[in-house]
């Protein structure tokens, strides 16, 4: 539920989302949402703002 996210969390905001947490996020997102994000988006994918932009650009609509 996107309502218990910290709408400020930011990578390596907190100890999950490091490198590895953020490659697992990746992956499990393209796979719920069956898209597949360019090199650059998974880069800039850096906060839960930043990422709802991107993959509001794949399609995925969040209806915020």
């Amino acid at each position: 539920n996107d309502s218990e996210l910290d709408e400020n969390l930011e990578y390596n905001g907190t100890e999950a989302w490091d490198s590895i947490g953020h490659m697992g996020m990746i992956a499990s997102l393209e796979e719920e949402f069956d898209i597949m994000m360019e090199t650059d988006d998974i880069i800039d994918f850096s906060s839960y703002k930043k990422g709802i932009e991107i993959l509001q650009k794949y399609g995925v609509d969040f209806n915020l």
